[in-house]
């Protein structure tokens, strides 16, 4: 199956629904019906309609040879921002012609948190569920607050091509300055060729890809010129013979020449020039002061072979649609990474709450040893060694204890800082999270379902394959310019135009019949208004037609253009062909990981199980004489140790869940978060995590401040020493 039937139309179908949403306003309701309808209209029209329309002229076979895995799904088209101004329109002259010289309002960017964030706040607390999480990243988060803004860039440069002028281009890359967390994503490159790294050999180290090859398109923004002149001017004769024995001649002129331009999408040029004067001198020989001349000229040229047709001098337009759908695509790429990225950043809370819970646990358990071993020793039933080793036990269960309390006060200012833009409120910034989410092992459907099955569904989803699609059919354009930046240039013109004279007769000119002035009404006087008709009566007229012709005798730059455009068209459908096979083997390791962590997690939970109830049945022997100290401390590091690795567990399973999710691209329909709300910044439907369950009633950890961490660093014991344990009693 070719390219044009499969995965490139598809896509394609949906780019013209752009400016017609535009019309039906801003309520969501009305857009989501255009947008239905016309991607309905779309879809039922027949392929080759989209052929004509899309694809090259037969002869160029190089489009259709691309392998037929599935097309991926189009995102839905982001024009409900609720902004001020719709940046892919201009002002309009009506009804006020001077606001085209104003300029666009841009709103204010907003460093102020949501007021959902500071509701959360209750007690000094902040309870705080994975849904919660994810909604604040979604109104507050930098990294989409910056991403959301390339969705006007992307406007500004659809409006710019529909005045014919060359395209400036969009960021659509990942933004990722928010700290913590770690995701898995796949970025188209950074050029043509896919690369994103190594040496670059053009001018002053940049690399300039063949995008935009070919001939410029007309300017389609009309324009007038002007130039209003006022001079005066007197000149001294050298010889009065021929001044009419004047000394000095004096000449007033008046200029008033105007030109229009316009530029058409046939490539088409239309100029027509206006010129007015008006002369006053003592020249005697000339017959009228004031001297009224008026002339214009209209010229029409059209390009015949290079840069003739509508196609060639709309393909920037087309081109800025494909780069507001490959934005509207980066920024749902941008919502999955940073979703994922939240989801990161939660589950690492989780597992520093659960560990500081389990840290705690593990000092009250060798605090409990210690003070036995110290009551035993007392009565003369416990060795002076074993209450040195429960007191070292219990100075490395401190320490680990104020480890595990800076982890997680340093994992809470990482998901405020992911979820807030705002951190100087300092009730905020001392509020603890408690997290309130936890992972089930509830299996999932993807889980069920085989690699083939799930790499289908990541085909149809991943953004990044809609992406390196559209970015062919930029290509296609890019191939289709160059190809017409071979031709030689031929241009047909044609001009008419008139001219017109009057004036009034001047009282200084001369009969050189007679020596003497002329006879007032020798010339009869013309006022301006006749000499405007006669600019169009056909009294003087001026046309013409002709060709203009423009023949290269090498043709190397042009043909170095079409050679490179073909060349990076290449690497392209390479790079697409990779992003499958990339995406189909990130699938299928992420769905073993998913299965082996699932595994992991029951296997650390019956191993804390076992170690419970062995520490437990080794207390109980201590108790009775038949075990040690040494053998119950043992015991106690063995459950922390599986305590430890279960949270690991767990954390990576949720971890990796979250990232089966993401490598399918299905992260917004699973959570419900709507494209909409992310794109306005204001979440009305909040997200539903499926898969997770409430965290078990039991004690809050104690997370202390950096000064109460510091006081406690300082109260743990150096390590006693036997000199230093009292002698027993007898």
């Amino acid at each position: 199956m070719h390219l044009y039937g499969n995965r490139v139309t598809e896509v394609v179908k949906s780019d013209e629904i752009h400016d017609r949403v535009r019309k039906h306003g801003n309520s969501s309701g009305r857009l989501r019906v255009a947008a239905v309808v016309l991607l309905g209209l779309t879809t039922a029209m027949p392929p080759q309609l989209f052929a004509q329309q899309t694809a090259p002229q037969a002869g160029n076979k190089v489009l259709n040879e691309l392998p037929s895995e599935p097309a991926p799904t189009p995102t839905e088209p982001l024009f409900l921002r609720d902004t001020e101004k719709d940046f892919g329109k201009a002002h309009g002259i009506y009804p006020n012609p001077l606001r085209i010289f104003e300029s666009t309002k841009v709103p204010a960017a907003s460093f102020m948190n949501s007021v959902r964030l500071t509701d959360l706040v209750k007690n000094g607390k902040i309870y705080l569920s994975l849904s919660d999480a994810i909604t604040l990243a979604l109104e507050n988060n930098y990294d989409l607050a910056i991403a959301r803004y390339n969705l006007d860039i992307a406007d500004t440069d659809l409006l710019r091509a529909k005045s014919g002028s060359s395209l400036r281009g969009v960021n659509s890359g990942i933004v990722s300055n928010t700290l913590g967390g770690s995701s898995q994503t796949l970025t188209v490159g950074g050029g043509p060729g896919g690369t994103s790294a190594g040496a670059a050999t053009g001018s002053s180290g940049l690399v300039v890809s063949t995008d935009g090859a070919g001939p410029l398109p007309e300017n389609l923004d009309p324009y007038v010129t002007g130039t209003v002149q006022l001079e005066r001017a007197s000149a001294p004769q050298s010889n009065t013979l021929f001044s009419g024995g004047l000394a000095a001649l004096t000449t007033n002129t008046d200029q008033y020449n105007f030109v229009y331009n316009q530029g058409f999408v046939t490539g088409t040029q239309l100029q027509v020039g206006f010129n007015n004067s008006r002369i006053t001198t003592n020249n005697p020989f000339a017959n009228y002061s004031p001297d009224l001349t008026s002339s214009f000229k209209a010229l029409l040229t059209q390009h015949l072979l290079q840069g003739g047709g509508i196609w060639v001098n709309k393909r920037f337009i087309q081109e800025a649609i494909y780069d507001r759908r490959i934005t509207d695509s980066a920024f749902r790429q941008q919502i999955l990474y940073t979703v994922n990225q939240v989801e990161n950043i939660y589950w690492a809370l989780v597992s520093s709450y659960e560990d500081l819970q389990a840290k705690e646990h593990a000092l009250e358990q060798s605090t409990k040893v210690a003070d036995d071993d110290r009551r035993q020793l007392e009565i003369g039933t416990m060795a002076p060694l074993d209450v040195v080793t429960a007191d070292s036990s219990v100075a490395a269960d401190k320490q680990a204890l104020i480890s595990s309390q800076s982890n997680l006060n340093y994992q809470q200012l990482i998901i405020k800082q992911a979820i807030a833009r705002n951190l100087n409120d300092q009730a905020l910034l001392a509020a603890p999270i408690i997290p309130t989410d936890r992972v089930s092992l509830e299996e999932l459907p993807e889980e069920k379902q085989t690699a083939d099955e799930l790499a289908q569904i990541a085909f149809k989803q991943r953004p990044e394959l809609e992406q390196a699609v559209l970015s062919i059919k930029k290509d296609e354009i890019t191939l289709r310019g160059a190809k017409n930046g071979l031709l030689p240039v031929l241009d047909g013109f044609a001009f008419y135009g008139a001219s017109a004279l009057g004036g009034a007769q001047s009282p200084d000119a001369l009969d050189f019949n007679t020596g003497k002035p002329y006879v007032p009404g020798s010339f009869p006087t013309v006022n301006y208004s006749s000499v405007f008709q006669n600019l169009f009566n056909s009294s003087a007229p001026d046309k013409g037609a002709g060709f203009n012709v423009n023949i290269p005798l090498r043709n190397r730059t042009a043909q170095a253009d079409r050679a490179r455009s073909l060349i990076e068209y290449r690497q392209a459908q390479l790079r697409l062909e990779q992003l499958y096979t990339e995406i189909k083997m990130q699938v299928v390791n992420q769905q073993f990981a998913l299965t082996n962590d699932r595994a992991a997690v029951l296997a650390a939970e019956a191993s804390q199980k076992f170690n419970a109830q062995s520490l437990d049945a080794e207390q109980k022997k201590l108790h009775l004489g038949a075990s040690t100290t040494a053998l119950v401390l043992q015991q106690s590091r063995n459950v922390a140790t599986a305590e430890n690795s279960l949270i690991a567990a767990k954390a990576a399973y949720a971890k990796d869940r979250a990232s089966l999710y993401q490598l399918l691209a299905t992260t917004l329909q699973h959570y419900g978060i709507s494209l909409e709300d992310a794109a306005t910044g204001v979440v009305k439907e909040v997200p539903l995590i499926p898969g997770l369950e409430p965290a078990k009633q039991s004690k809050e950890p104690t997370v202390p401040d950096a000064n109460q961490q510091q006081q406690q660093q300082q109260e743990i014991p150096k390590g006693p020493t036997m000199q230093q344990t009292p002698p027993p009693q007898k």
